[in-house]
């Protein structure tokens, strides 16, 4: 149940990722937060659910993650009044990194938890 869960709010949250990233930015949405602080948590929360969605899969999840960064700041070359930066790319691949290895320490965690002895 978690399971699927995690994977429709993972796969949702990167359609809104995209969505928000080839807007023209009068559509972009904003917050009273920091430009990166917004980057980074949503990378982080969405990397969390898929780490969570899709466990055992780190690995896979992790080296996806950063031509999936790298390909949304592209896009943004194709937006009028939208721009690719580098810092961008940085702040989303490694949220979206600590989002997947937090979902990999909370599987090392349960699984040590309910393996050990009694």
């Amino acid at each position: 149940m978690v399971q699927n869960i995690s994977r429709a709010t993972a796969w949702i949250v990167l359609g809104a990722i995209v969505l928000l990233t080839i807007v023209p930015p009068s559509l972009r949405t904003t917050t009273p937060v920091s430009h990166n602080v917004e980057h980074a948590t949503i990378f982080a929360l969405d990397g969390l659910a898929f780490g969570i969605a899709y466990r055992g899969h780190a690995l896979l999840l992790s080296i996806a993650a950063l031509p999936l960064c790298a390909g949304l700041e592209l896009a943004q070359l194709f937006v009028p009044g939208r721009h690719a930066r580098i810092s961008d790319f940085v702040v989303d691949a490694i949220a979206a990194l600590m989002g997947i290895a937090a979902a990999k320490l909370c599987e090392r965690s349960r699984a040590s938890n309910t393996c050990r002895p009694q």
